[in-house]
């Protein structure tokens, strides 16, 4: 027998396996000591000098926010955008005019699709501090 016999809807490959990754991150208030639970955070693609926005989010009251799930990552770069200025501003906190740090830009690669990507950012409105977390 030369080959083996199907059954109809069978093709004889295997499905692809599932290949999630993901990007989040978390922020730290320096000033207050808390989470920076209501900043807008964006992430954004880099390609050369182009940016293509990705998503949006307003963290939450764990001051967290997943800003890619449930899909391969494209491997290159990304750039987090942490609208610092206006977060501390509705806090009450003095800021500057114009602020000292209107945004903190996180730029960082992924070189793997599955990869679990944790970024966070410890932060004031005149001080940041990030790397990758696990």
């Amino acid at each position: 027998m030369a080959g083996a016999l199907l059954s109809v809807g069978e093709s004889g490959a295997q499905s692809a396996p599932r290949v999630n990754g993901g990007i989040n991150t978390l922020v730290f208030n320096a000033v207050s000591g808390k989470l920076a639970t209501g900043m807008v955070v964006e992430l954004f693609e880099v390609k050369g000098a182009a940016l293509r926005k990705l998503s949006e989010a307003t963290l939450d009251v764990e001051g967290r926010a997943d800003m890619m799930t449930g899909q391969p990552l494209a491997i290159g770069g990304y750039e987090l955008r942490f609208h610092v200025a206006d977060y501390f501003h509705k806090q009450g906190v003095a800021v500057g005019d114009p602020p000292f740090i209107d945004y903190v830009p996180v730029r960082f690669s992924v070189d793997t699709p599955n990869g679990h990507y944790h970024v966070p950012l410890a932060c004031s409105p005149w001080s940041f501090s990030t790397y990758r977390g696990s």
